[in-house]
């Protein structure tokens, strides 16, 4: 996954014909008019799949794609803190795939995230000799969850394949917090700037301010200055992109904004997920977008913080 937009390995790739005005981010991707230098080379997939590998689905509907399958070693667990994920990508004969094409830094990135959107985690699993991944996981809240693996098998195409996993336990399921043009994790605040115009790259950005003041010392972070994750509410369809450029090119500055190309899917809401690394703690922003006629007031939004290497 190269530092820009993208939509395959970590994307969900649309198309859409009507007029979006953004709340607070939108599902994003590239699209085939991606300004220039713009780089889509993780769009393997397709260009308006989100790296999915079908023309027809956004990215993470599906378990089996292209060939592939996100199996999960353990798709049914009980409320923990410190519980362990297995599974394994199969190719078509069944076998466990073994070697992968590494994108900003890692093989695979997982996302998981439960259905209401009110617990995310992204991951970076560790495989084994037999091509299984394994990784903890804080599944301390009970409820049904979606994993996301995205990654790009050698010699294939970037996919993001989706998968269930319930967690036992009292379910306390929570509403999607209402649109936001800004939001806070801890001392920090993060602000969207931006209007998406549907079936074409749209220019917004994040900007990211501590006690008021502007933060202009972002620390790359697998090879980024930010990551941005956008779940569709009504189905979880799925896309990660990046901001423009990249650390150290001569023109990206660290802060305080983070440029991103995105493209909306469709009409609805979205809950966005913005990982920054700051004094070398990875946070996330979260934010809800409304796609669409912009009839409703954003409110504020929250996040989470945890140490840098844990993500």
């Amino acid at each position: 996954m190269n530092t820009t937009t993208k939509f395959a390995g970590f994307a969900l790739g649309l198309a859409a014909v009507f007029g979006i005005a953004l709340g607070v981010g939108a599902a994003v991707g590239p699209e085939p008019s991606e300004p220039a230098g713009h780089d889509t080379a993780h769009a393997a997939g397709s260009a308006t799949t989100g790296g999915s590998g079908s023309a027809d689905l956004p990215g993470g509907l599906l378990a089996s794609e292209a060939g592939y399958t996100l199996a999960l070693d353990n798709a049914t667990t009980t409320a923990t803190a410190d519980a362990q994920l297995r599974f394994r990508i199969l190719d078509d004969k069944g076998a466990p795939v073994t070697r992968y094409v590494r994108s900003h830094d890692k093989d695979l990135h997982l996302i998981v995230v439960r259905r209401d959107m009110a617990a995310f985690q992204h991951v970076h699993p560790v495989l084994d000799g037999s091509g299984t991944w394994s990784v903890p996981l804080n599944l301390s809240r009970a409820g049904d969850y979606r994993v996301f693996a995205d990654f790009t098998p050698e010699g294939g195409e970037g996919l993001t394949l989706g998968a269930d996993l319930r967690v036992a336990g009292q379910y306390d399921a929570q509403p999607l917090p209402a649109a936001a043009t800004t939001t806070t994790v801890g001392d920090y605040t993060v602000t969207l700037d931006g209007t998406i115009t549907p079936g074409q790259a749209s220019k917004v950005t994040l900007s990211v301010n501590r006690n008021g003041q502007p933060v202009t010392d972002l620390q790359p972070y697998l090879g980024a200055y930010g990551h941005l994750v956008a779940l569709r509410a009504a189905d979880l369809a799925y896309l990660h992109v990046h901001p423009e450029g990249e650390p150290g090119d001569g023109v990206t500055a660290s802060g305080p904004g983070i440029t991103f190309y995105v493209t909306a899917p469709t009409t609805g809401d979205y809950r966005l997920f913005l990982d920054f690394q700051h004094e070398g703690v990875v946070r996330t922003a979260e934010f809800t977008a409304s796609a669409g006629p912009a009839d409703r007031a954003p409110d504020a939004g929250h996040g989470t913080e945890q140490p840098g290497h844990g993500h």
